[in-house]
């Protein structure tokens, strides 16, 4: 018998900052060229074994650290094998930086695609080359908004609109990184591209230089983007002074472990005082906007093996597309219903160290 489910939690698009070159204060050394974008040096302490993990670390991350340094940082404290992040963080940001540990990162796109939500700070009078507080200023002004002002703008930037990057952005020309060639002191030409801002509100006006906003956005969207561009309208300029992630695709503020806490937990599970799993998130939280379907042990092994299986009966599904399947509540395999047959694209492999019961239940 084969049951359809439907997993928890709709949220679904890689915001923008996510591809900004990063500048890190801790000691690093370059890696693909780009002055913020470092690695943590190599210790002199002996290589510890790796190991099978499978799951979600939701790390808060501190400002002031790459996500490289910070998928390093949490692969260590596992000994895992493999992990990767869903969309990079500014290191002048903090919040929410979810990474994909073992087998999660299949699950990779599915996070990256979700929608961000942010809060961020935007500080008027000067516009910066980077669009935040890492950059040198290219423009200034004695203006400054009111809050009148900056709410009559807001609707302009809602929505589907035509979004500029960042001249200082992953993006590529002609094979070169524009943070590169920004860098070298070219001309860096970036052409619009449509985004989509959910929801842009004024939280906070702290005083006449400084204004908050939350933003809750879509895949490509940069929020460097917005403070620049709404400063420009105003005629005021601006530039992003603080910046807080507090959502990623199903991943909320709640599910978030700050470095040391995560950190104290490893030294607990050391002395057998705790286990690493209680750490992770399951690796199917991040399909929680798929369909589920259950399906028996001979038809999870032939999907195992790479094979097909038809679906038949009164309890077959009548839908087609990416579904996440388990079999006795575990997950097994990301596949494709196409014309009643079940396909497999991605099995899962989950032997080793995976989420704890208790988090199993709470993504559930």
């Amino acid at each position: 018998m084969m049951i359809v489910t439907t997993a928890n939690h709709a949220i679904e698009p890689e915001n923008a900052d996510s591809t900004a070159p990063e500048k890190n204060i801790f000691p690093e050394r370059r890696v693909n060229n780009d002055p913020r974008e470092r690695q943590p040096k190599k210790g002199t302490q002996p290589r510890r074994e790796k190991r099978d993990v499978h799951g979600w670390v939701v790390l808060d991350k501190p400002i002031g650290m790459t996500s490289t340094h910070a998928v390093a940082v949490v692969k260590r404290l596992f000994s895992a094998k493999r992990a990767g992040h869903a969309g990079t963080l500014d290191p002048l940001a903090s919040g929410g930086l979810p990474i994909a540990i073992g087998e999660a990162t299949k699950t990779v796109p599915f996070v990256m695609d979700g929608r961000k939500r942010y809060r961020f700070t935007v500080t008027w009078g000067e516009e910066r080359d980077t669009d935040d507080t890492e950059g040198r200023v290219v423009r200034t002004s004695d203006l400054r908004p009111s809050a009148e002002a900056i709410n009559a703008l807001l609707p302009q930037f809602t929505g589907l609109i035509e979004q500029t990057p960042p001249q200082y952005s992953a993006i590529k020309i002609q094979g070169e990184r524009a943070y590169d060639l920004a860098r070298d002191g070219e001309a860096v030409e970036l052409k619009p591209r449509p985004v989509e801002i959910h929801q842009l509100t004024l939280a906070e006006q702290p005083d006449s230089s400084h204004s908050v906003f939350e933003a809750e956005c879509g895949k490509g969207t940069y929020v460097r983007a917005l403070a620049r561009d709404i400063g420009r309208i105003l005629g005021c300029f601006g530039h992003i002074s603080a910046l807080r992630r507090t959502l990623v695709g199903p991943f909320v503020e709640n599910d978030m472990i700050p470095l040391e806490q995560l950190e104290a937990l490893c030294d607990r599970a050391a002395s057998g005082e705790a286990s690493l799993a209680d750490a992770l998130l399951p690796v199917e939280t991040a399909l929680d906007d798929i369909p589920a379907l259950a399906v028996t042990r001979a038809d999870a092994a032939r999907l195992h093996r790479g094979q097909a299986v038809l679906l038949r009966g009164r309890d077959a599904p009548n839908c087609s597309g990416t579904v996440y399947v388990t079999v006795a509540g575990r997950l097994l395999a990301l596949a494709e219903i196409d014309n009643g047959e079940l396909i497999p694209k991605r099995v899962f492999n989950l032997n080793g160290l995976t989420a704890s019961p208790a988090r199993n239940n709470e993504s559930s």
